[in-house]
């Protein structure tokens, strides 16, 4: 726990989301945590389930969404966090996609690139089904044997809809540990994880020609998901966050982009066991720059209100932003997890009046909107806590409130009222639905 809590500490100092451990400050976000759970009975159940987090900047998508990881993990899903990325992610390209699944995948007990763990989990469990049925694992031909399960049984779990060169991928990869030649099977598990870069030579040990492309990455995803659930996970989690990073792009790439998202969520029924889930914020989904904009992804995920009441349950789950309330709430709750010598003297020094002080007077410099303000009160908050432990003559009730430091474009944007993003002309214009 140590550990843990100088992770989050760490983290939140560099004003970014801590990895492990968020349940120890989560404040105010029961319901929404509630639905994801609900989600992931879904998958648990085999249902394929997708789900769309919404909310304005520092409403906590990625928080939120961190913590459906690791909620994830906790209930033996495997998972992968992807960011989108201007750069190295065009979502309508599944083959870039799958590549980054591949990259992200981890486990509880693998944090990155767990694909090589669950492949031996895998195999081991074929091999002790095998000996359960009295075949001799000493035997010379047991090694076929279970080769030939394993194709077997990816075959059926996929219902023989798992690409071929998979097949011989896995099998060959199998071949080569037993052989000890553990670079060569490196270097195929590299391909069969979406790299570009495995050098022919290896490639021809499994005869393979070419690399995994848009056209045929999902069926690959499919047969990865399956062989999670063959090596005794319970299925599945992707998250994609920051899907606002796609009104970034050209008009002809969002279209395809968004196409993308909405084939993905059509194909979803069928990957059994596996939850998706999109971060965005209201522009990503409710302007015709987004989703708003291809009829058939707006149809599908459409955002309903009635009244002051929301159905949690529909396809886009509403992260409510801080308010004072609960910003005081996350600071009592970090003052309670610092480690310090004398705890005492935080308490007093950090007391609630002080703290409520705090966040009056940063709220303030912002106009009174608190949304715009949890990533550099956290910061700020923990620097003031370190001085506290750190200096005796430092006391935080003397001083004008804390130094929240320089604010980014999208906040100084937000501060003045305007959208995230200006409109273009033809952002007025439906997209049409691009088939590729």
């Amino acid at each position: 726990m140590a550990n843990d809590v100088e992770h989050i500490l760490e983290r939140l100092r560099s004003g970014v989301v801590p990895h492990r451990s968020l349940e120890t400050f989560a404040v105010g976000i029961e319901k929404s945590r509630a639905e994801i759970n609900r989600q992931l009975d879904l998958a648990q159940s085999k249902e394929g389930a997708f789900k769309f987090l919404r909310g304005g900047y520092g409403c906590g998508k990625t928080f939120m969404s961190r913590l459906a990881l690791l909620d994830a993990h906790s209930r033996n899903f495997a998972a992968s966090f992807v960011v989108v990325s201007e750069n190295d992610l065009q979502f309508h390209k599944f083959d870039e996609v799958y590549r980054r699944i591949m990259q992200e995948l981890s486990t509880a007990y693998c944090d990155r690139q767990a694909l090589s763990d669950i492949l031996d989990r895998w195999i081991g469990r074929v091999e002790e089904a095998l000996v359960n049925t009295g075949l001799d694992e000493d035997a010379p031909d047991f090694d076929e044997r279970v080769a030939k399960r394993l194709e077997e049984d990816l075959v059926a779990r996929t219902a023989g809809k798992v690409p071929q060169d998979m097949v011989r991928v896995l099998s060959t990869i199998f071949r080569l540990k037993q052989e000890r030649k553990n670079h060569e099977a490196g270097g195929l598990l590299s391909w069969l994880c979406g790299s570009r870069n495995v050098d022919a030579s290896i490639k021809r040990l499994a005869g393979l020609r070419g690399d995994i492309s848009s056209s045929n990455a999902l069926d690959y995803l499919h047969g990865i998901l399956e062989i999670i659930k063959a090596a005794d996970y319970q299925g599945l989690v992707v998250v994609i966050d920051e899907a606002e990073t796609i009104l970034r792009s050209r008009r002809d790439v969002r279209g395809k982009t968004l196409n993308g998202i909405r084939q993905i969520i059509d194909a979803s029924d069928r990957f059994r066991g596996m939850l998706w889930i999109f971060t965005g914020t209201p522009d990503f989904f409710d302007t015709t720059r987004g989703v708003a904009g291809l009829a058939p992804l707006h149809d599908r995920i459409a955002f309903q209100k009635n009244s002051q009441f929301v159905n949690v349950r529909q396809p886009q789950l509403e992260l409510r932003p801080f308010d004072a309330a609960r910003l005081k709430a996350v600071a009592l709750k970090l003052r309670e997890l610092y480690p310090t010598q004398d705890r005492g003297r935080l308490e007093r020094k950090v007391s609630e009046q002080v703290i409520e002080s705090l966040v009056h007077k940063a709220t303030r410099k912002f106009g009174g909107d608190v949304g715009v303000v949890p990533r550099q009160f956290l910061r700020s908050f923990v620097t003031m806590l370190d001085l506290v432990d750190q200096e005796e003559a430092y006391d935080p009730a003397t001083m004008e409130g804390l130094d929240l430091g320089p604010i980014t474009p999208e906040e100084e944007r937000l501060v003045e009222g305007k959208p995230e993003y200006d409109p273009e002309p033809e952002d007025q214009q439906e997209y049409e639905l691009v088939q590729f």
